[in-house]
């Protein structure tokens, strides 16, 4: 049977278009879940149609080498297979761009569903050639990377010594009180960008901080500052 799904037959292609849709789903259903840029919908699409561009590619190799054989001997056709997919990787880089978006506070959001998008993209092009055992594999580990890891990886960015916040507090001579607290606690302050005064006439602030290898608890560095009476709030930036 499986055998029989790397024929180019109508089944053969039902399969692969449905391998391909489902590729797209696994992925957009993590990412639509956390409302993330791009849909579930979306993903299955990209995938969907990066399989349809190897169906059609496959589908003008066969006809080239059998039905239109005779005519293409005349015409000196050459058929590179290849080049399908690779206009579909230097396409959806267009549309994973336009994905990442240019927050506040110096962060990008948009990157995983970037990369989720172009991952969409290869495993509809792997599903469209027939490449089972690689969709499989991908798939596993897709899931892994994304909801596996992830707590994992948040639980990492916490525990490592820099630290990254952004501040609101009530003016810019408050910068000092708040740099001193800082070094109270044995941390460094490597870099401070004062973003522009907001219609709340409040100052803000992003605040690049290296912590003391004895005390780099984030939770602590924060609640020390949020006791600050000029500080109104505060949050960590995790990239």
């Amino acid at each position: 049977m499986a055998e029989n799904l790397k024929d180019f037959t109508f089944p053969s292609i039902l399969f692969r278009l449905f391998l391909a849709m489902l590729s797209g789903a696994v992925i957009g259903f993590g990412r639509s879940r956390k409302n993330r840029n791009a849909g579930q919908r979306t993903y299955m699409l990209i995938s969907m149609g990066s399989a349809l561009t190897i169906l059609i590619s496959i589908y003008e190799y066969h006809m080239i080498y059998g039905q239109w054989l005779y005519a293409s001997e005349f015409s000196e056709v050459k058929f590179d297979g290849s080049r399908f997919s690779a206009q579909v990787i230097n396409g959806i880089g267009f549309i994973a761009g336009g994905t990442i978006l240019s927050s506040r506070h110096q962060q990008f959001s948009g990157l995983t569903s970037a990369i989720g998008i172009f991952v969409s993209a290869c495993l509809g092009i792997m599903a469209g050639s027939g490449f089972y055992e690689g969709v499989a594999v991908s798939i596993v580990t897709v899931i892994i990377v994304l909801e596996i890891l992830q707590p994992i990886e948040i639980l990492c960015k916490r525990k490592i010594r820099n630290i990254t916040v952004f501040i609101e507090f009530e003016s810019v001579e408050s910068i000092n009180g708040i740099t001193d607290s800082i070094r109270e606690r044995g941390a460094e302050v490597r870099e401070i960008d004062i973003e522009p005064e907001s219609g709340s006439g409040l100052v803000s602030a992003v605040i690049s901080i290296r912590m003391n290898r004895k005390n780099s608890s984030h939770s602590e560095m924060l609640s020390s500052l949020a006791q600050l009476d000029y500080v109104y709030s505060i949050h960590e930036i995790i990239t």
